[in-house]
């Protein structure tokens, strides 16, 4: 009989996205006199940054300048871009200081339909790299690659002069088990739909006597279904997600350009209720043989249920919610619209994963073609970040055109 462990392969996931940059984990405990209780939710390759730019500016992108990544980050976007059409490729080989085969793809373009609308697509595609499945005496079973991917479409439109709107609709497949039978229980791919909802607002002035542009952004992701492995075992949420932020553009004079753009993310799903266990440390049951809550709220809910609840339903209060916020900030210059530094910092409480890391990038645009590279720098030593870099190729097809 084969055995993979379904819910280690689930976890597994979630620990690319929800790591610590230390080199232990730890259950719920205690760590600086406060508890660890991190957010993990199914599909995590949703929330990684996929492209250069933005992974060299700290994570940020829901209100830098619209590019053709816009989709990840906030889809409203696209109605402000200035070209007719563009589309980008880019590439993460993501945790390298641990494995060596784990990537992920991105593929990304838009069109303009005219002065007010744009349409756009993408595809993600993240694969886990070769997994050695075995029996329960631990004999192989075979080597096989699980992976997720998601396709999205999105039209955004103008709402007014300063101002657009977006929806985005994403279908979401994770093939973790390929399906092998769990304890004689058959597993199949998860599979899910979801939207995202986004607003963008872009505007010029004049900022101590030098012309800037001010734009701020709202992108709540992935409202969707709960994902199920296998008909026996419970959904698990998507990483529903809100991100919200300003930016500062400042055109220093007529070559030299120079942004600052902050986010904040908060995952709207529910956060682990903290269990009554007896002396032995065994969570305690119920006559229905339910976990019992200690402190928290009970986190199987419906996703609407889930979405508003995420907001009170801490073990720790309101202290514990707002250790759930997540921001980056990054700063971006450009030398006549052709060569672009970038740097920034992510933040992550570390009871909620511990991710802290500077990053670093540079941008190259010639005609047609433009280039991106970002590079990770973590706070603490001994991290999954360790070389973890990105790569980004773009084409302005309005380049082709007259000159």
């Amino acid at each position: 009989m084969r055995l993979f462990f379904l819910k280690s392969a689930i976890l597994f996931s979630a620990f690319l996205l929800l790591f610590f940059s230390t080199a232990k984990s730890q259950e719920i405990g205690e760590v600086l006199g406060q508890e660890v209780n991190t957010i993990t939710t199914a599909v995590p390759f949703l929330m990684i940054a996929p492209d250069a730019r933005s992974g060299a500016m700290g994570d940020v992108g829901v209100s830098t300048s619209p590019d053709a990544n816009s989709m990840h980050w906030n889809p409203a976007k696209y109605a402000f871009v200035e070209e007719e059409m563009g589309l980008t490729a880019n590439y993460t080989p993501w945790l390298r200081s641990l494995v060596n085969d784990i990537n992920l793809s991105y593929l990304s373009g838009f069109r303009r339909i005219d002065e007010l609308q744009t349409v756009a697509a993408s595809l993600v595609f993240f694969s886990l790299g070769d997994i050695q499945f075995t029996d329960e005496a631990g004999n192989p079973q075979g080597i096989y690659r699980p992976s997720e991917f998601a396709v999205d479409v999105a039209y955004a439109r103008k709402l007014g002069e300063f101002i657009s709107g977006a929806i985005a609709v994403r279908y979401i497949h994770s093939n973790l088990t390929q399906g092998q039978n769990v304890a004689s229980m058959e597993t199949r791919p998860g599979r899910s739909l979801a939207a995202d909802v986004s607003a963008f607002y872009q505007r010029e002035l004049n900022w101590v006597n030098t012309p800037a542009t001010f734009a701020a952004g709202i992108n709540i992701s992935n409202i969707g279904n709960k994902i199920s492995y296998s008909d026996d075992w419970n959904a698990n949420f998507i990483p529903i997600n809100l991100r919200i932020g300003p930016t500062l553009k400042l055109d220093l004079d007529e070559y030299n350009a120079l942004a600052f753009s902050i986010d904040f993310n908060k995952l709207l799903v529910p956060t682990p209720p903290i269990y009554q266990r007896d002396e032995n440390g065994q969570v305690m049951v119920d006559d229905d043989n339910r976990y019992i809550i200690q402190s928290g709220k009970d986190p199987n809910r419906g996703v609407v249920e889930g979405i508003f609840g995420s907001f009170s339903d801490a073990p720790g209060g309101f202290r514990e919610e707002m250790q759930e916020i997540t921001y980056g900030f990054g700063m971006e210059y450009w030398y006549d619209r052709q060569f672009a530094l970038r740097g920034g910092y992510f933040h992550e409480h570390e009871n909620k994963g511990n991710r802290k890391y500077f990053t670093l990038g540079l941008g190259l645009k010639y005609n047609v073609f433009g280039i991106d590279f970002s590079y990770i720098i973590p706070v603490m030593q001994r991290s999954p970040l360790e070389n973890v870099f990105r790569v980004s190729l773009s084409f302005d097809f309005d380049a082709m055109g007259p000159q």
